[in-house]
């Protein structure tokens, strides 16, 4: 049954105590799981303490975290739906505890940003506050009245078989298959599919930046079956590490991303995903592309190894030096290239690797441009930690345009070369392809001045109908010059 189609309460429901869960109920997130996130981000050190403080009990182990960090509670992602039903309740008078297995730092932190509460109970570093733990703490509490329960998974079991009325909001397949005869009065659900929350998560949108891998094979002209087959290969392998890293990268932000305006609808950020179902498909994803990597040369095997490696400490750490993020984020794209030569066994042009340089350089810029001009219109401050102020706007801004120029002088330098004369019959057929160059790369720069570019320029390049004619330019261009 949901919130619209329940009954109407009684005068003696309203003066019956409501008793509501934290994690996974009013929030749609585990806050010591958050915690933990948090901790892994800003304090790594500390996860070597972490196995000990385990051995002291669940209870020690929650304040220890609680002590490390601080959980922002105000953006946490409430299940607005119970939230609603909640405040109908507090406004007919009704009695609301919370009541938490965590820390009760933490509870009391919800508890006074909500305003909801009549009471708090959480665990207080010598309990663990979960299951019997907690339903004889509100039994002390209450005494001999009666009481509502709202939870969400089998710890609550034992609270829900005691409520007058029990209560459900976005339950587990576990909670589920145990409730037997215990029958919820209201669910609560909120949040995506799972389908649609684990293709948001993937992001296979962004797997259109390893058809990179395609390109050194494409320009050797000298394409075959097998070589294709392996750069297939090689960019289903790079695909699912690339998927991989970004669940790490969404999971390491995933308190930053709450502050943002579109990254906070991320599905761990949102709760839509749980940490530990991520963590498990990340790991799964790099297993397949490793195996896969495998039936490849071992240069490429190589290559893909440092690109993980360099997007897990962009991911962890170097996302936030300035200038460093974007130097790097141009290097991936170059990796890319480099592992689709070694896969496919092509040498890279130096004409390719100085071009590549140039152009990427000039798109991460114009990311972090694109971020910072948004938040300015915004009347934002940045809060991601990247080392970018809003004053920086007009010097990222000529680092980014001078960028792009420079690959489009690169371009023109190959196009004399003999190199050209080799591999292209018509090679005159070439220079129409420097004004279409000149005009998407104006014409990002122009929209990302006016706020008018997405955050990444890859999906404004794949969704954009100027950019996809204009690419089906170039390729004409290309096959009148073969």
């Amino acid at each position: 049954m949901s919130l619209t189609d329940a009954p109407v309460e009684t005068p003696a429901q309203t003066r019956r105590p409501l008793c509501v869960d934290l994690d996974g109920t009013l929030v749609k997130c585990d806050t010591l799981v958050d915690s933990l996130l948090v901790l892994a981000r800003s304090k790594p050190a500390l996860l070597l303490k972490l196995p000990g403080r385990l051995l002291h009990g669940n209870a020690a182990f929650k304040a220890f975290v609680t002590d490390s960090v601080s959980l922002d509670v105000a953006h946490l992602p409430y299940n607005h739906k119970l939230l609603q039903y909640l405040q109908q309740q507090r406004t007919l008078g009704r009695k609301i505890y919370l009541a938490t297995g965590a820390d009760q730092r933490v509870a009391r932190s919800v508890a006074a940003h909500l305003n909801l509460f009549a009471g708090v109970l959480g665990s207080d570093g010598a309990t663990n506050l979960t299951g019997s733990n907690k339903l004889a703490s509100l039994r002390q509490r209450l005494g001999a009245e009666t009481f509502d329960y709202i939870g969400n998974d089998t710890p609550d079991l034992p609270l829900l078989a005691n409520s007058t009325e029990p209560m459900i909001a976005n339950p587990s397949l576990r909670l589920r298959m145990r409730m037997g005869g215990i029958k919820p009065v209201r669910t609560f659900l909120e949040g995506r599919s799972l389908p649609s929350a684990l293709l948001k998560a993937l992001r296979p949108h962004q797997w259109a930046k390893n058809l990179l891998i395609f390109l050194p094979l494409f320009l050797s002209h000298a394409l075959s079956a097998g070589k294709l087959l392996m750069a297939f290969g090689a960019f289903l392998c790079f695909s699912l590490t690339a998927s991989a890293t970004y669940i790490v990268n969404d999971l390491l932000d995933i308190q930053s991303d709450r502050h943002h305006l579109r990254k906070r609808e991320r599905p761990f950020a949102s709760g839509d995903l749980s940490v530990p179902t991520g963590m498990a498909i990340a790991a799964g994803l790099l297993v397949a592309s490793l195996a896969g990597a495998q039936l490849l040369p071992s240069s490429f095997l190589g290559w893909l190894l440092l690109y993980l490696a360099t997007t897990i400490a962009y991911s962890t750490f170097l996302k936030r030096v300035a200038l460093v993020d974007v130097l790097l984020l141009s290097g991936l794209y170059t990796l890319r290239l480099l592992a689709g030569g070694g896969a496919t066994q092509t040498p890279i042009s130096h004409w390719l690797a100085g071009f590549s340089i140039f152009l990427f350089l000039s798109l991460g810029i114009v990311k972090r441009f694109a971020e910072l001009e948004n938040l300015r219109a915004s009347g934002l401050s940045p809060r991601n930690g990247r080392g970018y102020l809003i004053t920086d706007l007009g010097q990222i801004r000529s680092f980014g345009t001078s960028s792009a120029f420079a690959a489009v002088v690169v371009f023109t330098n190959y196009i004399s070369s003999r190199d050209v004369q080799e591999l292209y019959h018509k090679p005159g057929w070439l220079w129409l392809i420097v004004p279409l160059m000149v005009l998407w790369l104006c014409r990002v720069w122009l929209l990302a001045s006016r706020g008018e570019l997405d955050e990444d320029p890859v999906v404004f390049a794949l969704t954009d109908r100027t950019s996809l004619l204009i690419g089906a330019g170039v390729t004409l261009v290309v096959w009148l010059a073969m």
